[in-house]
């Protein structure tokens, strides 16, 4: 070889879901979509009681007459403790696969429990709260943060329109609120890449990107108990997912306005769902960025959700706070934050954003 040639070595996985069924009626195929995917043996479903009652039961009922033998583990936040319990609940049941029913929680326990298991899982979403109905990547909540980690993506992805209309229309407002949040990830992702030259994925950024503007395109007729709309809200949202697998992180998705929605979770808890957090978290993140942030903030006024501290349940302080601490929450990654905001800087882009 000359010296002056180079050795390629780059090599990269990525693993997207195998099959995907989003529509209308769609819940009796999951026993078609089991052994399409070769699933065989005893599985274990991670529910809740409540999504248990909206489509868990009917899910196990479904695997029954098929011929399954299914165990199911009733769960609640996604913890760590929690994964460790339904891990626990398939080893001794000797489950070869996992089927997730129900929201974000249930689903991100479902990745880590499949992963530390070495099983594959099928993520069946009561709602669409998030995009992490399709990705790899699981937020774990522990006594003092909220983490994202590495878990495994779903080998199948089983959408009933008709389920997650029934939800509360909240849940879905929040789906659509983290995907037009990927406009200020993508901008932070862009700055990481200019001035640190972190990895960047083309294709990833394209396809997050997409996910977010067809959810701004459409904005102003998302509309609840619309099964049509929900069925055009899903597909955005698990592209949105499919984003991170291409790119092995959750660049893509997830940047400044995340660690906003972490730092909002740190110190002032359960007040608003991690989609509406985020949604707001980008109006100001693309202030800062020099983004049309009036455009994103028009979006998310159009499908009903929260445009200001008001409208997450907090205070003025509340945010202003959550902007001074959110530097902390992911200190490797590169956004425009950087090193952090003053309280004076926070609060004039809460201002000049109306968010206070």
């Amino acid at each position: 070889m000359r010296p002056t040639e180079k050795t390629f070595t780059k090599s990269r996985e990525m693993v997207f879901p195998r099959s995907i069924l989003v529509g209308h009626e769609a819940l009796p195929r999951v026993v078609d979509m089991s052994r399409n995917l070769g699933f065989t043996g005893p599985g274990l479903m991670i529910t809740g009681e409540n999504t248990y009652k909206s489509a868990g039961r009917d899910v196990e009922d479904f695997m029954s007459d098929g011929g399954y033998d299914m165990t199911v583990c009733f769960s609640g936040n996604a913890t760590f403790e929690n994964v460790d319990k339904a891990v626990k609940l398939g080893e001794e049941a000797g489950c070869r696969f996992i089927l997730a029913v129900g929201g974000g929680n249930k689903i991100d326990t479902a990745k880590l429990a499949a992963k530390n298991l070495g099983v594959h899982f099928i993520s069946i979403p009561t709602s669409a709260s998030h995009d992490g109905i399709a990705s790899g990547r699981a937020s774990l909540r522990s006594s003092t943060e909220t983490m994202s980690v590495e878990a495994v993506s779903p080998m199948g992805i089983l959408a009933d329109t008709g389920v997650i209309t029934a939800a509360p229309y909240r849940y879905l407002i929040s789906g659509c609120a983290d995907v037009i949040s990927n406009i200020s990830a993508l901008a932070d992702w862009k700055l990481s890449k200019k001035n640190h030259n972190e990895f960047f994925s083309s294709s990833a950024y394209q396809m997050s990107m997409m996910a977010a503007e067809t959810i701004i395109d459409i904005s102003k007729s998302i509309k609840p108990d619309d099964e049509e709309c929900t069925w055009l809200v899903l597909k955005p949202i698990i592209l949105s997912g499919v984003s991170m697998s291409v790119a092995g992180s959750s660049r893509p998705t997830s940047g400044s306005e995340h660690m906003f929605s972490h730092a909002l979770d740190a110190l002032h808890p359960g007040k608003a769902m991690h989609g509406e957090q985020c949604g707001v978290g980008s109006i100001m993140m693309t202030y800062l960025q020099g983004k049309d942030w009036m455009r994103i903030r028009g979006a998310l006024k159009d499908i009903g959700a929260p445009v200001d501290a008001a409208g997450l349940g907090l205070e003025p302080e509340d945010i202003i706070d959550a902007l001074t601490h959110m530097h902390k929450v992911r200190s490797d990654r590169v956004t425009i934050i950087g090193s952090g905001l003053s309280k004076a800087a926070a609060e004039e882009v809460a201002r000049a954003t109306g968010v206070i």
